[in-house]
């Protein structure tokens, strides 16, 4: 068993992945949009459905290759990794009561694996045939998602922040994993913060989760004790993920990360390590 397996399995073992209780404005926004669809909803949701049936991908990955990315995928069966986060991934259900929402992944410090931990929990959000997931690379000082492209350039979040004829559609990519996409953190820029607290961003956020009910939405961000963006895009999330990495910072460190996010959007914390991914399926 690798570290992350270890530490997620304690972690949920021993409940450090603690939902905080119902009761917060965005749990009960939630509640109240799941009380009556309107038509309008309803409309939207067949849109949706409709839209995830003609998802298609221009090559999709195999087993060696998500493994070899760190990735997982449903063939993993019930390895204790998977098992993981498809078990975030129904806390979040369960908090959200199945509607779709926002969810930025934030560390106490670099290097601390969130972005493995963004890019597999949107995977597990991709397991579902209803659900799509879009991952999107808030880290702009230190973007890690562009990684999954090979060649060409991609035009990404600060190019569509920058530009406004860049339409939505162009910055949001397929990477070979179905129902998932990605939108990378685009052109490199030295004043982040001003992105985040652009009406633009929050308009995108909005736009995205109007348009696709069934789209669940994981932001990729900087860590908490490094950057203020964090803190910028934690007021346009709906729930927080932290991810402490296992035996490698102070109680006091992670009390002062927890105390930094409303007690209302903290879905939990994830221990970490760095992760040692399990091999699956490779041939001798």
């Amino acid at each position: 068993m690798s570290k992350i397996e270890k530490a997620l399995s304690r972690s949920l073992s021993e409940r450090h992945l603690a939902l905080v209780p119902t009761g917060g404005p965005a749990a009960k926004a939630s509640e109240r949009r799941d009380l009556v669809a309107a038509p309008s909803e309803l409309e939207a949701r067949a849109r949706s459905s409709a839209a995830i049936a003609l998802m298609r991908e221009p090559k999709v990955r195999g087993r060696n290759e998500l493994a070899e990315a760190r990735i997982i995928f449903p063939e993993m069966g019930e390895s204790p990794t998977v098992k993981a986060f498809r078990e975030i991934r129904t806390k979040i259900l369960q908090k959200t009561a199945g509607n779709n929402c926002v969810v930025m992944i934030t560390a106490v410090r670099g290097q601390s694996g969130t972005t493995f931990v963004a890019l597999n929990l949107s995977a597990a959000f991709a397991f579902d045939v209803g659900k799509t997931a879009l991952l999107i690379d808030c880290n702009l000082r230190n973007p890690r998602l562009h990684r999954l492209f090979t060649g060409e350039e991609m035009v990404g979040l600060t190019d569509y922040l920058e530009n406004p004829e860049l339409d939505l559609a162009e910055i949001i990519h397929a990477v070979g994993i179905e129902r998932l996409r990605v939108i990378p953190a685009g052109g490199r820029r030295e004043t982040p913060a001003e992105y985040f607290t652009s009406i633009k961003m929050k308009r995108l956020l909005d736009d995205i989760r109007g348009r696709y009910p069934e789209r669940f939405i994981i932001l990729d961000s900087p860590p908490m004790t490094e950057s203020a963006d964090t803190q910028i895009l934690s007021d346009l999330c709906d729930y927080v993920v932290l991810v402490v990495p296992y035996g490698e910072v102070t109680r006091s460190q992670i009390d002062a990360c927890v105390k930094g996010i409303d007690r209302n959007k903290l879905l939990g914390v994830v221990f970490n390590n760095e992760p040692q991914f399990p091999k699956f399926g490779r041939k001798r």
